[in-house]
């Protein structure tokens, strides 16, 4: 936004090509007079008018067939460059979804509106017409415009001006704790053009970008802006509308390797969001550019522990960057600049404007518990929206008791709102007083009952996935996992449900199973099967790592062992092990494995003993995998050759 990335002409370009190309860009600025612009109205007609003139002497050198002599070329290369930066501006302008922002940097764009059009103005001035040849009449028109160009004024709109004042006076009002007119909030969307909640959304969304990518200085007062459009879009509108197209849809991103803290994410040496996280001899993380600094500065200790490095030999930890990059993705983090890290993640935390959202989730939660349905189905909307990207909405909303009536939403026959309300549980449940107040206000059983009798797949897999965040707080999975309906329920989701479905189930079985009194149930539930059929199927590969994570916990009883081999699933946990692109996934093949033969004995020996795949496999992870990886790999190593020489013996005992 408001960048002109215009390109100059190249020096060897033909007057005729020059000259088509400018016909065009006329053309396209010419059509932006059926646009809509919000704002700068009389700036933007202005330059299409002026440009509109430039267009009737460009075609009328084209259609009379007049030479272009080279000495205009410099001119018109000129003037290619600056209609593509009026281009440029009149299409940010009439953005879809920048309105608000337009409107906050009225000042500078009017500037650059009177900047561009005296360019084009001092162009005209040393064109040289007459040798070009054009009639008298083109001439005057394209003489008239240049003087028009070099004295018109192109300031700011006074009723710009006047939507900027008021504006800023609700925002003020705001922060001071005063919560402003309904009709005031209506005349300043009205006048740009905001009229519908699908309007007002694409507004937030816009400064949600700007947030991340703009300029640190500017973020405090867009992430303020950003609130305050977020509170408009709840109070002033009643009615969705494009709800099925802006719908947050509930990612598979969820992963079972750990529940972190934002801050262990932090590279321990710059303090900044690791993006490319590489382990040390000594076990600890940081990011790959950091410690490369350190390196090369000559120091041979580790910076956080002070152990001396054993090794310069940087591993990535794919593990650790899968993890940052899904907590990223779920909080709205973007990772796209390596100069915004921080910035991201402080904006998970920093408020946009606090007051705004005191005022609005007090509002909504009105509506949750005394609106009609449609107002209620919205207002969980709402609240899936707000509590999707920021810490501080989720607690506003959790303090101002959202919760409570967004469980009894649980129970609607409608669709649309048990999806909402469950999606915005979801969100409020990666927050530890959500989970808290979740589960103390009795919502486990109605959570549950989603899981197993959902309106829609989409609703029992949110469920699923709420399952496994209250399943990160070690009290609640025995909680959990002593409710009838829990364990069934998800196992019958990896059954029946979608792709994402069954991710969410196999995770939210991984959390309770953390607490071994569940582990019988779950095997007793039918999981195993179930886990070997994913493993077998082609088309659930994405779901490998989580599955034989799952089996990996259970496989310590003997009873899910056996299934094992009854089944005769070892070559399919070695081929995992063999062809998984997963460090993750090799290490918990490994962990089964390991299982199987300290449980199965013999018989899961011999199986493993006749495949030559197992041995290089093993040998291989030792090499790169993680300290634990290698430990159970060269334990499993140890065994097998053990079981080889016993198998020696007895043979030539038998000779």
């Amino acid at each position: 936004m408001l960048s002109f990335p215009a390109v100059h002409p190249c020096e060897a370009v033909s007057p005729v090509t020059l000259l088509r190309s400018l016909i065009t860009l006329s053309q396209n600025i010419s059509n932006y007079h059926s646009k809509s612009f919000a704002t700068q109205r009389r700036n933007a007609r202005e330059t299409i008018r002026k440009i509109g003139i430039l267009l009737v002497f460009f075609e009328e050198i084209h259609d009379s067939g007049l030479l272009v002599p080279e000495s205009t070329v410099l001119c018109f290369s000129e003037l290619h460059l600056t209609l593509q930066k009026i281009k440029f501006l009149l299409e940010d302008c009439s953005r879809e979804g920048a309105r608000l922002w337009i409107l906050m940097k009225s000042e500078m764009v009017a500037t650059q509106f009177r900047m561009l059009i005296r360019t084009v103005a001092t162009v005209l001035d040393v064109l040289p017409l007459d040798l070009i040849g054009v009639c008298g009449e083109v001439k005057e028109l394209v003489e008239l415009a240049a003087k028009q160009a070099r004295t018109a004024k192109f300031e700011i709109d006074p009723d710009d001006e006047s939507a900027v004042r008021r504006l800023l006076s609700i925002l003020d009002r705001i922060d001071k704790g005063i919560e402003p007119d309904f009709q005031i909030l209506k005349r300043l969307l009205d006048y740009l053009r905001i009229r519908t909640w699908s309007d007002c959304n694409r507004e937030v969304k816009f400064l949600e970008e700007q947030c991340v990518e703009g300029e640190e200085r500017e973020v405090s007062f867009l992430s303020s802006l950003e609130g305050f459009m977020c509170y408009c879009r709840g109070r002033i509108f009643d009615t969705l509308d494009g709800q099925n197209s802006d719908q947050t849809q509930v990612r598979c991103n969820m992963e079972i390797l750990s529940c972190l803290n934002p801050e262990d994410f932090r590279c321990p040496i710059s303090l900044e969001l690791m993006i490319d996280p590489v382990t040390v001899s000594t076990g600890q993380t940081y990011d790959r550019s950091s410690i490369q600094k350190w390196l090369k500065a000559g120091h041979t200790i580790c910076p956080k522990t002070g152990e001396k490095l054993t090794s310069t030999e940087l591993v990535p930890n794919t593990n650790f960057r899968k993890l940052i990059h899904q907590f990223c993705a779920d909080h709205g983090v973007s990772l796209a600049k390596t100069g915004k890290k921080s910035q991201g993640i402080t904006r998970m935390i920093v408020p946009g404007s606090p007051a705004a959202m005191k005022f609005l989730t007090k509002l909504l939660v009105r509506k949750l518990v005394f609106g009609p349905s449609e107002q209620k189905n919205k207002a969980a909307y709402e609240i899936r929206l707000l509590a999707k990207s920021n810490i501080y909405n989720r607690s506003c909303l959790i303090e101002a008791g959202a919760i409570p009536p967004l469980l009894n939403l649980l129970y609607s026959f409608n669709k649309s709102m048990q999806e909402n309300a469950a999606a915005a549980l979801l969100k409020l449940s990666k927050h530890a007083s959500g989970k808290k107040v979740m589960v103390e206000s009795g919502g486990l059983r109605s959570i549950l009952a989603v899981v197993k009798r959902g309106m829609s797949l989409e609703a029992r897999q949110i469920a699923a996935a709420t399952i496994f965040y209250l399943s990160s707080v070690k009290g609640y999975r025995k909680l959990i996992g002593e409710m009838d309906e829990a364990i069934p329920g998800l196992v019958d989701l990896i059954r029946e449900g979608t792709p994402c479905g069954r991710k969410n189930a196999v995770v939210a079985l991984f959390g309770l199973v953390l607490y071994p009194g569940n582990r019988q149930r779950v095997i007793g539930a039918g999981t195993v099967p179930l886990l070997l059929d994913i493993l077998a199927s082609p088309d659930k590969h994405e779901l490998i790592t989580d599955s034989v994570a799952l089996l990996a916990t259970l496989a310590e009883s003997f009873e899910a062992t056996f299934t094992i081999l009854r089944a005769s699933s070892l070559p399919l946990i070695t081929r995992i092990l063999q062809y998984s692109t997963s460090q993750a996934a090799k290490e918990h093949c490994v962990s089964i494995l390991l299982f199987c033969c300290n449980n199965g004995g013999d018989e899961a020996m011999c199986v493993l003993a006749k495949d030559p795949s197992v041995m290089s496999s093993l040998y291989s992870l030792t090499m790169d995998g993680t300290a634990q990886a290698i430990k159970k790999a060269g334990s499993l190593i140890k065994s097998l050759h053990k079981f080889h020489e016993t198998i020696s013996s007895c043979l030539v005992a038998g000779q």
